[in-house]
């Protein structure tokens, strides 16, 4: 875990030192990502710059990295953010297979060595979660590459001052000047967040700054356009069960969870577990705890109302014999906290869930460098509840489609909020026109009233129609899975996971979110993920001997936060009106729109958290990257060298 930055100058530019400055300052701004050791190297081609977060081979594996073969050694240059957890069994093979020779002992050079023998077949060996750039000296190659499901990021700008990579767009914003950036807002990028609640991948809210998708690499060379490939696209490819046999892959399931959380467990400091209380975060915790019989598990909540949401975690724990910590966070620093947060992510995303992430990854890297989570598991098992859907949909299926589109148009009148209105609705339409991910707060009239440059054609179907392509005649579950590993997974879960616990120096490892695990669970058919009384049913009978039976069918968790009700009354309201009031994107933003549903909101009219939070968070990012009418004050917490 770090953070990196490579500057291909154009080959005209002329800079020396001055570049290599202005990457050095540049990445100080993601100094929270690596406080433990700042690192760059350049040549007359390329600017590297490092800032270290070191979990293995701490004495060692200094980045920026070099290595190479005995017949040009120091060929290659690598800065690496993430974690190879194969990187001993890597290591042996390259040493038995070609010989390949080390001086450190950590995973960098794996990644090196294998990219020498293996080219870009390297990748799909590696097994865990990784953003690099790696420079080849002898032909002048940037070679940059994401993990399969995009735990980790990598922002990409292209301008005529040169090329330039890194783990936070921030850096690059600070770089715009050198690359001579176009850092206009994207219009359409607006309107897909204010659809999905956070911007989906390649895009970024400025024109000059993209990202390297997931499971992606790119070749960049000094004056050339960034070369992009896709070398890992997740199938689905369902075995059914044999009768009797049923055990067997359950077995499977286990089996490959157990050696995933003991790769993740690999580490020279010590590793601890968010804990929710829910299936996924219980059931990894528990497995670690096999490794690590000491290990501390953590939680976060709201007291509101007479009830703690940390109560059901802090059960969990207790049934596993896990030493547990708790953070209760209250409205006040909720509200406080939130410029910092959304600094940290550099993109808007309007989940409330990851403000609670914060403080809970603040409170464990006071005991911890490293947590284990639960990401994952529902794209890959089948655990939202929106996929039995299909199920509650399927006698519309024998109908004619002329008279499913009747019943659709019939259901328009029906006030909102009558029963079987949603359901004919839906019913009414195709799986691609209604689903597009688990979020979705507003309708196109909502669009309409809150964007003043909202397009019809700018459509959620951007983003999905090419995901439904590559999944044509698979089932139902399987298509919303694809999407989602596409869409909310790498464009919600996994960003704040990364920006909320890499903003205070924590690496978070997500054991679901293995190529292994996944081969496994991509084999699982239909009716061992949904059924009509539960979610991700392997899954809970494959878990059956690891976790307390009380939290085996225990409803989703997650980290709840109570915006509905704080947007009522209190400082959350006090500070939507401000965050209104003083807003200057009112060209992207229709404020008298806004101010109109936080008062039918406070008045108990209409339910508009969802849409508010989504607004009311753009608006500050917008304050904080454009206006520059919010400067946040970023706390710098220090911590012992090695924990």
């Amino acid at each position: 875990m770090c953070g990196l930055l490579a500057l291909l100058p154009d080959p005209s530019a002329t800079g020396g030192p001055e570049l290599t400055d202005a990457v050095s300052g540049a990445s100080h701004l993601m100094r929270h990502r690596g406080p433990d050791e700042p690192g760059t190297w350049s040549d007359d081609r390329v600017v590297l710059g490092f800032n270290r977060l070191s979990i293995i081979d701490i004495a060692h594996s200094h980045q920026p990295l070099r290595w190479g073969p005995p017949e040009a050694p120091g060929r290659y240059v690598l800065v690496f953010n993430g974690e190879i957890y194969n990187y001993l069994e890597l290591r042996e093979e390259l040493t038995a297979r070609h010989g390949a020779t080390f001086a450190t002992d950590g995973d960098g050079e794996a990644i090196l060595a294998a990219y020498h023998h293996w080219g870009t077949d390297a990748l799909t060996r590696l097994r865990g979660m990784f953003a690099f750039a790696l420079w080849d000296t002898s032909v002048g190659e940037l070679f940059c590459a994401r993990d399969p499901f995009g735990i980790k990021p990598l922002y990409m700008a292209d301008g005529p001052g040169g090329t330039a990579v890194g783990s936070e767009k921030k850096c690059l914003l600070a770089l715009a000047d050198t690359l001579d950036l176009d850092l206009s807002i994207d219009e359409r990028a607006v309107q897909h967040y204010t659809v999905l609640q956070y911007v989906p991948e390649p895009e970024t809210l400025h024109r000059g700054i993209r990202r390297l998708e997931s499971g992606s690499y790119a070749r960049l060379r000094p004056g050339a356009a960034p070369e992009v490939t896709r070398y890992f696209t997740p199938r689905f490819s369902p075995v059914p069960f044999v009768a009797g046999r049923e055990q067997e892959r359950y077995d499977e399931i286990t089996a490959v969870l157990e050696d995933s959380v003991a790769k993740h467990m690999r580490a020279d400091v010590t590793v601890g577990a968010f804990l929710s209380g829910g299936i996924d975060s219980t059931a990894i915790a528990a497995l670690a705890m096999r490794h690590n019989p000491r290990l501390i598990t953590f939680t976060t909540g709201f007291e509101r109302e007479g009830f703690s949401e940390v109560d059901v975690a802090v059960a969990s724990a207790e049934a596993i014999g896990a030493r547990h910590v708790a953070k209760v966070v209250d409205q006040e620093e909720f509200v406080a906290a939130l410029p910092e947060i959304v600094w940290y992510l550099d993109e808007p995303v309007a989940d409330p869930a990851l403000v609670p992430l914060f403080f809970i990854a603040r409170e464990a890297r006071k005991h911890v460098k490293v947590v284990l989570s639960g990401e994952g598991a529902d794209e890959l098992f089948g655990g939202y509840t929106i996929y039995r859907e299909p199920l509650s949909l399927k006698p519309f299926e024998y109908l004619p489609r002329p008279l499913r589109r009747s019943l659709g148009k019939a259901s328009r009148p029906l006030p909102e909020g009558m029963r079987g209105k949603s359901l004919l609705h839906r019913g009414s339409l195709t799986l691609e026109e209604r689903y597009y991910g688990n979020a979705r707060s507003f309708s196109d009239a909502q669009l309409r009233a809150v964007l003043p440059g909202f397009r019809q054609e700018w459509t959620h179907t951007d983003v999905t129609a090419p995901v439904y392509a590559q999944s044509q005649g698979w089932d139902p579950v399987a298509r919303m899975q694809h999407v989602d590993l596409f869409t909310w997974l790498r464009g919600d879960i996994l960003v704040k996971a990364d920006k909320m616990t890499m903003a205070n120096s924590l690496e978070l490892r997500v054991p679901f979110l293995d190529p292994e695990v996944f081969a496994v669970a991509s084999r699982l058919p239909y009716d061992q993920k949904i059924t009509r009384a539960t979610t991700k049913f392997a899954l809970r009978r494959a878990l059956e001997p690891i976790v307390p039976a009380h939290v085996l069918n225990r409803p989703k968790l997650g980290f709840p936060v109570p915006i509905r009700h704080w947007l009522r009354a209190g400082e959350l309201l006090d500070w939507a009106h401000s965050m209104v009031g003083s807003s200057q994107a009112g060209d992207l933003v229709d404020l008298a729109a806004v101010r109109s549903m936080l008062d039918e909101h406070r008045d108990g009219t209409t339910d508009h958290s969802r849409r508010l939070w989504t607004v009311l968070i753009f608006m500050l990012w917008h304050a904080i990257f454009v206006e520059h009418s919010i400067t946040p004050q970023i706390s710098e917490p220090t911590y012992p060298v090695q924990l």
